[in-house]
């Protein structure tokens, strides 16, 4: 009952040739999931637990599965439920139903990938619907998202072989654009002259050095979101998790068509697009008026209002919601900074690099000169820490200013976190995170 209890993903199958094998996989990479066999044990599913997504097994089904997955959407309004369709089918007429159509086999790595994909973005889209309410409160109206028609932009990294040139052209035929790079060197010029809007590194016989384009991506706040796909052969030593840790979106190998890996790759694209619009959209509201002056975040009364409109959403929405604090620790050469005047003119960057690398869900704030929250919607309390530590370790690895005969200085982060339970104790929530930075502050 306990697992039943903590299930984040809903599979509907009628029998276990597909759904099985999948749930099994899921369950052990921390998706947990629960099967209904039809509709309506699908529906109680839904109305009981705090389900993410939804995957429905085309085949074994046998139904009218484009139909379920419009009621299922229905039936977790005002929650945004994102549906996959497993159908060893290419087209559909009934695709515009789900979020994603995949082919079976489906590998579970593969699935989390998409499943992490699917559900931000669909929180995403919840969050920019609260702040168009907390915009409009206070007189300001936000722009609605400007989808962009262009083609997708796609770097191919890597030496010209012929599994990756096949991979590149079976991309240009599906209409992409993509620019070829055959060194690292390269490869960052065009990634620092232009946008992206993914990327695919050719593994070869140097895996290490796509491992290091993905790790350095991962490090740059500019090019933190963009995926990236790392093509390498199926007896390669390189372990998907390895893969996963160092920076890598999603993994193909040369022995997969490259119809279908081009497929995977216009996926990633596509969805880094869609988040894109939506964070563009949310940008805009630094022209408001309405935010911190210097580094662009939510203003401490800005941050109080929306987080108060979180709180409530959470609870309709039956979806967790935490925050996170974020206090420049005092170490001695941050207050040689400070008694210099040098920290105050770096604060706006690092509110800005914060602003840049927190999900486009997620909502940074400047709460004092110093101190930094997050609002993070869909977001359990251990998430949450984990977010504001990679976010102060990317900030960790830049280097600032501390006048002229001085070594720069670098800024490291206290982190408090909390989970809000209601919208009562939004107050209480960034209180306790606030003491916690505090406590680890003068430990």
């Amino acid at each position: 009952m306990t697992e039943a209890v903590q299930a984040r993903v809903l599979i509907v199958a009628r029998d276990d040739t597909v759904a099985g094998p999948l749930a099994e996989g899921l369950d052990r990479l921390g998706w947990r999931t629960v099967t209904a066999r039809g509709p309506y044990a699908a529906a109680a599913a839904l109305a009981d637990l705090q389900i993410e997504a939804a995957i429905i097994d085309v085949a074994s089904y046998g139904g009218d599965s484009p139909a379920l997955a419009r009621r299922l959407k229905t039936a977790c309004a005002p929650r945004r439920l994102p549906v996959i369709a497993v159908s060893d089918l290419e087209t559909s007429q009934e695709a515009h139903a789900y979020d994603l159509t995949l082919t079976a086999p489906l590998h579970p790595a593969q699935a989390v990938l998409r499943l992490e994909t699917l559900v931000r973005t669909a929180v995403a889209e919840e969050e920019f619907e609260l702040r168009l309410d907390t915009f409009a409160d206070r007189g300001r109206r936000l722009d609605m998202p400007d989808p962009d028609a262009s083609p997708f932009r796609i770097l191919a990294i890597g030496e010209p072989a012929p599994q990756f040139l096949a991979l590149s052209n079976a991309l240009a035929r599906s209409g992409a654009e993509v620019v070829g790079a055959f060194t690292a060197y390269t490869a960052f010029d065009y990634l620092h002259e232009r946008p992206f809007d993914a990327v695919v590194l050719w593994a070869g016989d140097n895996s290490h050095e796509a491992l290091s384009i993905a790790a350095g991506m991962r490090r740059n706040t500019r090019l933190y979101h963009t995926p990236a796909l790392l093509y390498m052969r199926e007896e390669s030593y390189i372990t998907m998790s390895e893969a996963y840790h160092r920076g890598v979106t999603d993994v193909a190998s040369p022995e997969t068509p490259e119809v279908e890996t081009a497929k995977q790759v216009i996926e990633l694209a596509r969805s880094y697009r869609r988040q894109t619009a939506i964070r563009k959209a949310l940008e805009k509201a630094r022209s408001s008026g309405l935010m911190d002056a210097a580094t662009g975040l939510f203003t401490r009364d800005l941050f109080a209002a929306h987080l108060a409109r979180l709180a409530q959403a959470a609870r309709v929405r039956n979806r967790p919601l935490s925050v996170c604090v974020l206090k420049v620790s005092d170490r001695p050469e941050v207050l040689a900074a400070r008694a210099g005047g040098w920290l105050d003119r770096a604060i706006p960057q690092i509110g800005s690099m914060i602003g840049r690398l927190v999900r486009v869900e997620d909502t940074a704030s400047r709460l004092s000169t110093e101190v930094f929250a997050l609002a993070l919607p869909a977001t359990p309390q251990g998430a949450a820490r984990g977010a504001g530590e990679r976010i102060a370790a990317v900030i960790g690895c830049t280097a600032f200013e501390a006048g002229e005969g001085k070594p720069p200085f670098v800024v490291e982060f206290d982190i408090g976190v909390a989970e809000v339970n209601g919208a009562e104790s939004v107050g209480r929530a960034l209180e306790q995170a606030a003491a916690r930075a505090d406590t680890r502050q003068a430990g």
